[in-house]
C-alpha cells in the first residue's frame, strides 16, 4: 500500500459522516450484536459500527478516533495518513486500540475514553507499518513492509519510548501474539516467523524459533483463529489459508472457503462469539486501488456497505 494523494478524497470524505468519539454508552447496545471496526482512510479516521446493514446504510458510527490534540497527540498527526490496521486488545483488565498507519503512527489507545495514548511513536513514514500488537510485558510490537522489518519498542518504559529491538522480515506486514506457545507470529512476503521475544522489558531481545514459507507470495494479514489455538488465518496475494502451528502446514479446506478464499483479501477475522467470518477486499474500481466500501461475512452469508467509505482492514470489535 502506498500513500496517495487525490482531489476526490474530499468527494469521499463528503459522502461520510464521521461521529466524534463517542462515550462507552453508544456502543453498549452494538457488542450483543457485534461491531466492526474498520480503517477508513478518506476521512483517517478508525471507525466501530454495528455489524448490521442498517447502521452501515445509515452510517451510524458508535465511535471514531484519530490523533489529534484532544488527546495529546497532535505532535504525530503528521504521521497518520493511511490508517493501515485496529485491533482491540485487552491487559490488565484495561482495554486498547492498537493502531497504525502507512505514514509511520503506531499507538495503543485506552477504549473507550479515547483521550490518551498508553503509547505511540511515529516508526517511521518511509518503514510503511501495517500491523501491531500489545505483548504481556507492556512492550509494543510493529511490523513495516517497506521497511522489512519487525520491531519490539519498550513501550513498558513510556508513553513515547522509541527504544526498540528489531528483527528483518521482507514485506513484513502481520503480527500476534501467541500466549499458549509464547511467542510472536509475524508474516512477511514469503515466510510466516515464530519469535521468541527475550531479554527484559527494557532491553527486549528478539530470536527466531521457526520459519515456514507460505504458499503463495505476498503474505498479508495474520489472525488467530478464536477456539481454535493450533490455527491461525493468513492472507495472500493469492488467497486466504489457514496455517496449523502443530503440522507447520497451510490449507483452503475449511469450511466456509469457497465465499471467503479469494485474492486480495485485505484483512480475515472470526467473531469469537457466533463464529461468524468477516473480510475486506479489494474492490474494483474504487477510487483507492488498495480499498473497498464493503465488507464479507460468512456464516451468514452477508454484505455490509458503507458507501463512500475507503475501507482498507476490518475486523470484529467484541470485547
Amino acid at each position: 500500500m502506498k500513500i496517495m494523494r487525490n482531489s476526490l478524497v474530499a468527494l469521499a470524505i463528503a459522502g461520510l459522516s464521521v461521529a466524534a468519539s463517542a462515550p462507552a454508552v453508544a456502543d453498549a447496545g452494538a457488542r450483543d450484536r457485534g461491531s466492526i471496526v474498520i480503517t477508513e482512510q478518506a476521512s483517517k479516521r478508525i471507525l466501530v459500527l454495528p455489524a448490521d446493514r442498517a447502521s452501515w446504510r445509515d452510517r451510524k458510527v458508535s465511535w471514531s478516533w484519530a490523533p489529534g490534540a484532544a488527546n495529546g497527540l497532535a505532535d504525530l498527526a503528521g504521521s497518520w495518513s493511511n490508517p493501515s490496521d485496529a485491533k482491540l486488545a485487552e491487559r490488565g483488565g484495561e482495554k486498547y486500540l492498537l493502531t497504525s498507519a502507512s505514514g509511520g503512527f503506531a499507538a495503543v489507545v485506552p477504549y473507550p475514553a479515547g483521550d490518551r495514548a498508553y503509547w505511540a511513536a511515529n516508526v517511521g513514514g518511509p518503514a510503511n507499518p501495517h500491523s501491531i500488537e500489545l505483548l504481556p510485558d507492556g512492550n509494543v510490537a510493529v511490523a513495516a513492509s517497506t521497511g522489512g522489518w519487525v520491531r519490539v519498542y519498550t513501550a513498558s518504559q513510556g508513553q513515547r519510548s522509541t527504544t526498540y529491538a528489531e528483527f528483518p522480515l521482507v514485506g513484513a506486514h502481520g503480527v500476534v501474539w501467541d500466549a499458549g506457545r509464547n511467542v510472536l507470529w509475524a508474516l512477511g512476503t514469503d515466510s510466516l516467523v515464530a519469535l521468541g521475544v527475550g531479554g527484559t522489558s527494557a532491553a527486549p531481545v528478539i530470536t527466531e524459533q521457526r520459519r515456514v514459507p507460505v504458499p503463495s507470495k505476498g503474505g498479508h494479514d495474520l489472525q488467530p483463529v478464536p477456539h481454535r489455538p493450533d490455527l491461525l488465518w493468513v492472507t495472500t496475494e493469492a488467497g486466504v489459508y489457514q496455517f496449523s502451528k502443530t503440522s507447520g502446514g497451510f490449507t483452503q479446506r475449511y469450511a466456509g472457503a469457497r465465499e471467503i478464499d479469494r485474492p486480495h483479501v485485505k484483512s480475515v477475522s472470526t467473531n469469537p462469539r457466533t463464529g461468524q467470518i468477516l473480510t475486506a477486499s479489494i474492490q474494483d474500481g474504487h477510487l483507492c486501488t488498495w480499498c473497498t466500501d464493503a465488507v464479507q461475512l460468512a456464516f451468514p452469508r452477508a454484505e455490509l456497505a458503507l458507501h463512500g467509505a475507503w475501507i482498507y482492514k476490518a475486523r470484529w470489535w467484541i470485547g
